[in-house]
């Protein structure tokens, strides 16, 4: 399966029904995740850009997406970014197959 880590910030209203309600929105994002087969690793709030962080596994990019979209539509964040991850052996496959790609930069001569 492959790792994906969401970058996610609530809008203010999210934040005020928390406050009111304090809740653990890790045990939610788990079972979005389960319920197409993948696994949740980890979740954080944060300082900065975003409010928080999800480590996930899926079984496919469509799994993934289809949670993504989800999560997006429910309207409770005013971001959600998701990032395919390479594990280590994944980018030295990738580095070892760009040998083959024959590129060409823009404007350079054939």
């Amino acid at each position: 399966m492959t790792l994906y880590l969401s970058r996610f910030s609530y809008t203010p209203e999210t934040w005020a029904r928390l406050i009111g309600h304090p809740e653990d929105r890790a045990k939610a994002a788990q079972s979005y995740i389960e319920s197409v087969g993948g696994k949740l690793h980890g979740f954080w709030y944060a300082f900065g850009t975003h409010d928080g962080y999800n480590l996930w596994e899926a079984p496919d990019n469509v799994s993934m997406a289809a949670v993504a979209l989800a999560i997006s539509g429910g309207g409770a964040l005013s971001s959600f970014e998701t990032t395919v991850l390479l594990s280590v052996d994944e980018t030295l496959d990738a580095l070892r197959r760009a040998e083959q790609v024959r590129y060409r930069a823009p404007g350079a001569q054939r």
